[in-house]
Parts: C-alpha cells; sequence; structure tokens
C-alpha cells in the first residue's frame, strides 16, 4: 500500500492476533478528568502500575470553569472530576497539569504547543477530538474508558487496522475562506459517516499552504465525518513550528528526528482505499443550519429543500430544522444571534484570536450579544496579552476568559439558554450539545467575529 498511514502504524505493531486485531504500541496517552477515572480504578482493583508513567499526560479541561479558576469549583460534579484526577496523578506518579499551571488548557491544544505530539507517533486519549494531533503527522485517535485503561497498563492498544483515504483539495482558499470552512464544506460533501472505518491523509495544495494551526483545526474535525482520525504528512511547516518547543527533541537528536520525519510521507506509488479532490474555489466563508455538524451550507447559500434531501434523511432534516427554527430554503444572512463562542480544540489558538480581532477592530461587540472568547490554553492566555489582543478586543468590549472548553458543550458553567442561538467556532452542534434546548450553528472565528459586532449572521468578507 506504502501509504504514510501504513508506515506509521505498522512500525508500532507488537503482533497481530489472528482473526482479531492488532496489538499497537502507544506512544502517548492523553488523560482528561471526564473518561479517565473508571479506569484508574480498574488500575486500582487488579493491583496494577501504569507500564510507561513517562508517556502519559494528563490534565482537566472539560470541567474546568472559564472564570475564577483559583476558587472552588461550585459544581459538584465537576468539582468530584477534577479532584479524582489530581489524585490519581499523584497515586499513579503521573504529569498532571493542574488548573491555574501554566500548562493548563484543553488537552489538545497543550500537546502540539509543548511539542509532546510529534510526527510518527501513536497517540491516544479517552476524547473523540484526538484527531487533532494528526495534524503533526501522527497516527491520533479517540479511544474508549476501557482501553483508556488497557494503555495504562501495558503501553499497548487492541485495534482493527482501518481503511486509508486521501483527500486532496486543489487550488487557493479565497479571502475569508479558512481551514474551518474546509473542514465543514468536506462535511458536508462526505456527510457525517462518510468516512467511517477510514483514516484520512489529507493533502493537495490548501493543506501545503495551510499553518499548522490550521492543520490542527482540519484535523480536529475528522471524527465529525465519521473517520477514525485524519493526518498531514509532516514537511517544513511542520517542523518550524516544532522547532524549540518544550519536549520537542534538542540538538544532534533534533536533527535525527527531522531527517526520520521526512521520510513520514506517502509513495508516489501508493494505493489508497478511496481518493477524493476537490476544487478550493467551491468553498466559502460556511455556516451549520442543523444538529450535525455536515448540515452545513455557503453562508450565501440556502438552507435545503426537503425535496433535495435524499429520502431515507428527510424525517431527520425536518427534525433538525424544527429544533433549530429555520425553514426549507431559509437564507441565514440577517438572522439575529444571541451568542457567540471563540474557542475550543477546534479553534482556540492564537491564530484564531488574531483572526477574530481583525475583524472586531474599531468596531463595538453588538447590544444584547454575550460573547464568550476562551483560549485553548494559558500559553495562548499569555501571547493574547504579549500580542496586544486584549487591548484591541477589550476596546471592542470582548473580555477574554480563563482557559478550559468552555462552551464547547454543557459540562461547566457556560451554557447557552435555550431556544438561544450561538455561533460557534467548536465542532458539534448536536441537540443541547451547548446546553438544553440551545441552538448552535458551526462557524469560523472570521464568521463568529462578525456575527458578533453585528448582532446577525454576516458574510465577513464583507467587513474585512
Amino acid at each position: 500500500m506504502n501509504t504514510l498511514f501504513d508506515k506509521i502504524w505498522d512500525r508500532h505493531v507488537v503482533q497481530l492476533i489472528d482473526d482479531g486485531p492488532t496489538q499497537l504500541y502507544i506512544d502517548r496517552l492523553y488523560c482528561h478528568e471526564v473518561t479517565s477515572p473508571q479506569a484508574f480504578d480498574g488500575m486500582r482493583a487488579r493491583g496494577l502500575k501504569c507500564f510507561r508513567p513517562g508517556q502519559i499526560f494528563c490534565m482537566p479541561d472539560h470541567n474546568t470553569p472559564t472564570h475564577d479558576q483559583d476558587k472552588p469549583i461550585d459544581d459538584p460534579v465537576s468539582k468530584t472530576q477534577v479532584d479524582a484526577l489530581e489524585r490519581n496523578c499523584r497515586e499513579f506518579g503521573l504529569t498532571h497539569y493542574g488548573m491555574m499551571s501554566p500548562d493548563n488548557g484543553i488537552i489538545h491544544v497543550v500537546g502540539p504547543e509543548k511539542g509532546l505530539s510529534l510526527p510518527g507517533m501513536t497517540i491516544v486519549c479517552g476524547d473523540s477530538h484526538t484527531s487533532t494531533h494528526g495534524a503533526m503527522g501522527a497516527v491520533a485517535f479517540g479511544i474508549g474508558t476501557s482501553e483508556v485503561e488497557m494503555v495504562l497498563a501495558s503501553q499497548c492498544i487492541l485495534q482493527q487496522k482501518p481503511k486509508s483515504m486521501r483527500i486532496s483539495i486543489n487550488g487557493r482558499l479565497d479571502r475569508g475562506v479558512t481551514p474551518k470552512d474546509v473542514a465543514l464544506f468536506l462535511m458536508a460533501k462526505l456527510t457525517t459517516s462518510g468516512g467511517t472505518g477510514y483514516f484520512i491523509e489529507y493533502a493537495g495544495d490548501v493543506v501545503s499552504d495551510m499553518s499548522m494551526e490550521g492543520r490542527l483545526t482540519l484535523c480536529n474535525l475528522s471524527i465529525e465525518m465519521g473517520a477514525r482520525g485524519g493526518f498531514v504528512a509532516p514537511d517544513e511547516t511542520t517542523f518550524a513550528y516544532l522547532k524549540g518547543r518544550e519536549y520537542s527533541p534538542k540538538g544532534e537528536e533534533w536533527e535525527k528526528a527531522v531527517a526520520y520525519w521526512k521520510t513520514l510521507r506517502s509513495g508516489d506509488d501508493a494505493v489508497f482505499n478511496r481518493e477524493l479532490t476537490f476544487d478550493a474555489s467551491e468553498i466559502e466563508p460556511r455556516i451549520t443550519y442543523g444538529t450535525n455538524p455536515g448540515m452545513g451550507i455557503g453562508v450565501t447559500q440556502r438552507i435545503p429543500l426537503a425535496e433535495e434531501i435524499e429520502e431515507g434523511s428527510r424525517a431527520s432534516f425536518k427534525k433538525a430544522l424544527r429544533y433549530m427554527g429555520f425553514e426549507e430554503g431559509e437564507c441565514l444572512l440577517g438572522h439575529p444571534v444571541d451568542y457567540v463562542f471563540l474557542g475550543a480544540c477546534t479553534n482556540g489558538r492564537i491564530e484564531d484570536f488574531r483572526a477574530f480581532a481583525s475583524i472586531v477592530k474599531g468596531k463595538q461587540k453588538a447590544d444584547g450579544v454575550v460573547a464568550w472568547l476562551v483560549p485553548g490554553s494559558w500559553a495562548v492566555h499569555r501571547q493574547i496579552h504579549e500580542e496586544g489582543l486584549d487591548e484591541v478586543l477589550s476596546a471592542a468590549g470582548f473580555e477574554i476568559r480563563q482557559p478550559g472548553c468552555s462552551a464547547c458543550l454543557a459540562m461547566n458553567d457556560d451554557k447557552v439558554p435555550a431556544g438561544k442561538y450561538c455561533i460557534s467556532t467548536s465542532n458539534r452542534n448536536f441537540e443541547g450539545r451547548q446546553g438544553p434546548g440551545a441552538r448552535t450553528l458551526l462557524a469560523s472565528p472570521l464568521m463568529a467575529a462578525a456575527a458578533a459586532v453585528t448582532g446577525v449572521v454576516t458574510d465577513p468578507r464583507q467587513l474585512m
């Protein structure tokens, strides 16, 4: 096959089980507070220690409040989970970046920015958006709690090898079109099940031109197409991003690592189970209208009519529109917005804050819009202040909150009230994802910023 996925996967095979899965070695395990407690309980019950504790890094992110983090968490469930992770890390001798630690943040933001996620690695976490780390040229995927226990105990996992897919996007993106729009476009084209059973390699001019942060956004959303994960072959952009980071190789080891990383690409004769190619000129700023990430349109387009939807999906299409309060054929431009959320492991990095600030600079937040601007890590928080973005945002009426998953999901204080519309840079728009009855419209940081200053769904190109 000679694909990059094959090269990384095959290098990590410990043994093949007859008529069964592969025993795969895992280079890096990330743990957060939501999916790890039962795994640690299982280890404790069996009297086991972690096989390679130096390969495991833990931090709370889902339940952390985005204000007053120096005070005890009010919500008892959140507090229990965050406290349990700290105790478990102490008992099992694991690296733990707790709340208010300068190294804390969303685990899928911190891993790459600290150089913990490196090309050629296998990386797992009990979280579906572990696919984010594939941007580094790694095979990264989410696992269940019982599998977390398996990796804690053995640094291995049992997995069926996925099929391989390559998606190429060629040409140049138009002004105002971001990696988030590329991902939303692909989800609409493939649907939320089009990648099921596959690991996706992203390629083509658009991906080559993307920054590392753009690639992190793209790979983050691979799971929303049903894929096991997604990744990008490492290149000079990758190496420049990683050089000098805390856990990146240093000195001679760096030179050796880069020499190896340069071999991590699919061969010219590589055979994929499926190949797809798209033209960048087809993509404009995107927004979702439904209750899965594949239900999206270009910002100037209209919601489809039921008759344009595949017959088997029409009932769920109509149900989604009822939940969202939209009509068939409706144009979303000008639709009022109540909340705006910038953040999450999808768009909580410094480039996302730069993009948001570029739109709102010299303008004012619209009256009646509640805006949550949440960095993905304390490192991003520091950089926002170092670059003076906080002054730009403050002058426009915005406040920078403390790091965490925030309004990506309703597991902390940042919940969107029932019936309210939120333009969100996060990754999922399921019913109740941001709070019971909340209505989520997924979009890019530029789209979020445009709505934040106009109070309605707005084409960001009009404000650029």
